[in-house]
């Protein structure tokens, strides 16, 4: 039996990836990869030949069988996602949990995610807070929100760039137009953007503005 490896790769600029990641790349068997092009692109940039096989959410309830399987005769495998570390608001949970299930030994490497960076560089206080990634796009998303009124830890999103100002409006209803907080965009980039204010205020600087890349949105917890 061999092992499988949980590898985060850069969230934008390439050289933020570690030496360890490089040489775990270099000896597995097999890359499992969110977006096998994104993947390549990295490998390729460092010189790395691997097999490439895709696992994303679409597939990975089908492929969890067959990739215990390869494990349990002896293949390594790393897992990959398109940015960070996989099974943060990526695919990677799922087979995570078989694997230990299985009793199939896992490593988890430490390296890049995003909200680690945005919440550090907010200014809000970041010795408590609660992530809750990507909030539900329709049903439960009113329910999420209303329970997080009363929460007073910080809390982080991660949000798409065409749904950016919906979430600042709702944490305008929600929390009260007066709540601080930051947006964070395009991390490690070079057009990378920390914009700080109150949810009101950067849901208006926004609102003029086109928005791209993934972004991040750190909120202060209640007073």
């Amino acid at each position: 039996m061999s092992k499988l490896y949980i590898v985060p790769t850069p969230i934008g600029n390439l050289q933020d990836i570690t030496l360890r990641a490089l040489e775990v790349l270099k000896s597995v068997d097999i890359v499992l990869a969110e977006d096998t092009r994104t993947s390549k692109f990295l490998l390729q940039h460092y010189g790395i030949e691997k097999r490439i096989l895709s696992h994303h959410q679409h597939n990975e309830h089908q492929a969890l069988k067959e990739v215990i399987r390869l494990l349990k005769e002896g293949t390594s495998i790393a897992l990959v996602s398109d940015a960070g570390t996989p099974g943060i608001s990526d695919p990677g949970y799922l087979l995570i949990r078989e694997c230990v299930r299985e009793e199939v030994p896992v490593e988890c490497l430490p390296g890049a995610t995003a909200f680690v960076p945005a919440l550090v560089m907010s200014g809000i206080p970041c010795d408590r807070f609660v992530f809750e990634g990507f909030l539900p796009q329709k049903k439960g998303r009113h329910t999420r929100l209303l329970a997080l009124k009363e929460e007073d830890r910080t809390i982080v999103f991660y949000e798409s760039p065409h749904r950016l100002v919906k979430l600042l409006e709702e944490c305008c209803e929600y929390f009260g137009p007066e709540r601080i907080a930051s947006v964070s965009r395009e991390l490690t980039k070079m057009f990378e953007e920390n914009k700080r204010g109150t949810v009101e205020e950067l849901k208006i600087y926004f609102s003029q503005k086109t928005v791209k890349g993934e972004i991040v949105v750190v909120v202060s917890g209640k007073e």
